[in-house]
């Protein structure tokens, strides 16, 4: 053994060779490398060209011809500035609202159930049971559930709890509602699996401590939780930031609730304005991500990216 240990030993002054990389590994990270400069940059590519583009002098609607047009990025934040700022907000709103129903959710199930397995899963599957049904027919379904003539507007108008004449559907408040319920598996699910490792005896030590409950959750539960809230609020906030259905008039929305992802639908499919889509979605796209690491650098969770 002593004669094996000296021997793989280095000599002092003599500098180890490198071992050579094996190129089965880069092999295998090709099909992933194809994948992405495929379908991720090459079209983040494209959108950035297009958002440039300008049309063309004797073109038809919809033809446009690559150029340095940058004043789309001025002419699309000055027409649609109020969109993307509803945008944020509902998105915002949506995801505190998430978060306030799915911790307590997610705590139950992945704390105080954990004595009854059967309950944990069962409560699990329903957590995970919308997956299964089309994300339109969801939303879908609410309009219909809070349309004026539904058994739940018309029992609120009943108990005096909304105006004779008021809707619900339309409103910034039915949108949020829609983002909210839509996204929230999105934060149940990350707090869940951070919260179901949590270590129990860490609660009993702080109560040990002659900590109140309040102080239990505060300086311990919250700080250990803080990846899954973290992972949880970033996979509600950036897609109900760019969602369009919800706030849709076909859908749950109205004339003045509109967001970006309404805006970038109806010049794409409707206006035909490639240009001004383009450049919307570079700009949602760069704020958010903007966002994202100011918020996960502040929240001490670097390692989540």
């Amino acid at each position: 053994m002593a004669f094996a240990a000296f021997a793989t030993t280095t000599a002092p002054g003599v500098e180890a060779t490198p071992r050579k990389k094996s190129p089965i590994a880069l092999f295998l990270l090709l099909p992933g490398i194809l994948y992405l400069v495929l379908f991720f940059i090459t079209p983040l590519f494209s959108l950035l060209l297009t958002s440039f583009q300008a049309p063309m002098v004797d073109g038809d609607v919809g033809q446009f011809s690559y150029a340095f047009k940058w004043e789309n990025y001025v002419q699309v934040i000055s027409d649609y500035w109020p969109h993307i700022l509803r945008s944020f907000g509902y998105a915002l709103c949506a995801t505190v609202l998430a978060l306030a129903i799915s911790y307590p959710l997610a705590y139950f199930i992945g704390v105080k159930a954990r004595r009854w397995p059967l309950l944990q899963s069962l409560m699990l599957v329903m957590v995970i049971a919308p997956f299964f049904i089309s994300f339109l027919l969801r939303t879908l379904a609410w309009k219909q559930l809070l349309s004026d003539e539904s058994f739940v507007i018309t029992s609120l108008k009943a108990l005096s709890l909304m105006a004779p004449d008021a809707h619900f559907t339309g409103t910034a408040g039915a949108v949020i509602f829609g983002l909210t319920y839509n996204f929230i598996p999105f934060m149940t699910l990350p707090l869940y699996t951070t919260l179901e490792r949590l270590d129990v005896r860490y609660l009993e030590a702080g109560n040990d401590l002659y900590a109140n409950p309040f102080q239990v959750f505060r300086k311990v539960t919250i700080p250990l939780s803080m990846p899954g809230i973290v992972a949880g609020t970033l996979l509600t906030f950036i897609p109900a930031a760019g969602d369009y259905i919800n706030a849709s008039r076909d859908f749950l929305g109205g004339p003045d609730t509109q967001m970006v992802g309404n805006v970038i639908e109806a010049n794409f499919l409707v206006l035909l304005n490639y240009p001004a889509a383009a450049a919307l979605s570079i700009i949602l796209m760069s704020v958010i991500l903007v966002m994202v690491l100011f918020y996960v650098k502040r929240s001490g969770t670097e390692d989540l990216l």
